[in-house]
């Protein structure tokens, strides 16, 4: 597990005139409408208690108004709270200077911008420098750097366009080279891909994964897309009203939403191509480790089932079924297991799409092995565990609005908000 990188403790943001005057009024807990019928001044965040990891990219969502960009401005102190902490490498961010803010900018945190934030005026090249050229690097390193980032997001030999001249999804590669050239710890995208056409947008959901596996950044993404969110994030946090509702890994997120809002949210997504096999499968704790068709029935006698996955110390070798080994033992009780014993039953990968194994789970009368990359035994998925987890009844949370979407659940109380940043 990695390490925490940024801690937000107790933050609050009321924006208005006053705010440290009205402040008492929303810790006597008086809802947002309310503290802007009494004072004029909107609630933007309640008491955010938020933990990032190092490396991962964790994800901001909600709908309109629900305080995601008002609380990603605050890593960076673009906006400043009117109560709490922001801890980043143990450094409260809100006591340092003008002078030490300006270097934490340059430095620590890059963003990118929705409306890609490029300037048109400058080429391609000069745009990916420019925050380079702002930390002071020089023109032929900067120039350097500039053109290996553009490489890597696919934009080699556009260093002399303009803005104008390319596509929505190229400016915004030009924004993602720009950021990552500053060697930044962490990046910041707000609403960075929803600009975009569907296919491009998907298109640089697949870059920005590939970019993380080599670069391990840590990533704080806003989105108003839960499957966006699903895709993208090691975790989600989802904000409603500037109220933090759930702090989650994607699949509980998905399977154990905390509240009616969340589940509203989550009801109508795929979950056969959310879920991975590694957040479905059932640890298999019996397991047959005789080397011959005589001790491996013996095994599988004192079992209560008639299956059995053989694994040794060399890792998973195949399954063995109990009226098999019943034959071959009439045949030749010594013989060791070998290929010729197991049961023709393909092993799936745990990281692999509940989309992509659904046919031979489904076609299979046993469980499936589930083996990773270096041939350890992980687990099984069985058509049981795939029926119980794609069910539309499955989530554990209590309530539901009765199948309301996020926007329905969200009149019921009383939010003025739409599906759309």
């Amino acid at each position: 597990m990695s390490d925490t990188l940024i801690e937000v403790k107790g933050l609050y943001k009321l924006f208005g005139p006053e705010p440290k005057v009205h402040m008492p009024l929303v810790h006597e807990g008086l809802s947002k409408d309310e503290i802007l019928a009494r004072t004029g001044h909107t609630l933007g965040l309640k008491d955010i208690n938020l933990t990032i990891k190092e490396g991962d990219i964790s994800v901001i969502m909600g709908l309109s108004g629900s305080g995601k960009s008002t609380l990603i401005r605050h890593f960076n102190r673009l906006i400043e709270p009117t109560e709490g902490q922001i801890l980043v490498g143990g450094i409260d961010v809100m006591t340092l200077s003008a002078k030490e803010l300006e270097e934490f900018r340059r430095h620590r945190m890059s963003m990118v911008f929705q409306r890609f934030g490029l300037l048109p005026h400058r080429t391609v090249l000069d745009n990916v420098t420019f925050g380079l050229t702002i930390q002071g690097v020089r023109k032929k390193e900067a120039n350097d750097r500039a053109v290996e980032w553009l490489e890597t997001v696919g934009l080699a030999g556009y260093e002399n366009q303009y803005p104008a001249q390319l596509s929505g999804g190229q400016q915004q590669r030009v924004g993602l080279a720009r950021a990552l050239a500053t060697n930044a710890d962490i990046l910041l995208m707000d609403e960075a891909f929803s600009a975009l056409d569907p296919l491009i947008r998907s298109e640089m959901q697949d870059q920005l994964i590939e970019l993380q596996d080599k670069l391990q950044k840590t990533i704080i993404f806003i989105t108003h897309d839960l499957d966006e969110a699903l895709r993208l994030g090691n975790n989600i946090a989802i904000l409603k009203d500037g109220e933090l509702v759930q702090d989650d890994k994607p699949e509980e997120i998905l399977l154990n939403p905390a509240t009616d809002y969340v589940e509203a949210f989550v009801r109508d997504v795929n979950r056969a191509r959310a879920l991975t096999v590694e957040t479905v499968m059932q640890p298999q704790g019996f397991r047959i480790t005789a080397t011959t068709i005589e001790g491996a029935l013996k095994q599988m006698r004192a079992h209560k089932d008639d299956y059995a996955f053989h694994v040794t110390e060399d890792g998973y070798q195949g399954m063995l079924s109990q009226e098999s080994l019943e034959e071959y033992y009439q045949e030749d009780k010594t013989a060791a297991l070998s290929e010729v014993h197991y049961e023709d039953l393909e092993p799936i990968a745990p990281d692999a799409a509940l989309e992509a194994v659904l046919p031979e789970t489904l076609a299979s009368d046993y469980p499936v092995p589930v083996v990773n990359e270096e041939g350890d035994f992980m687990g099984s998925l069985s058509r049981d565990a795939l029926a119980e987890i794609l069910s539309p009844d499955s989530s554990s949370s209590e309530g539901g609005n009765d199948g309301a979407k996020p926007e329905e659940a969200d009149e019921e109380n009383k939010a003025s908000t739409t599906r759309h940043s």
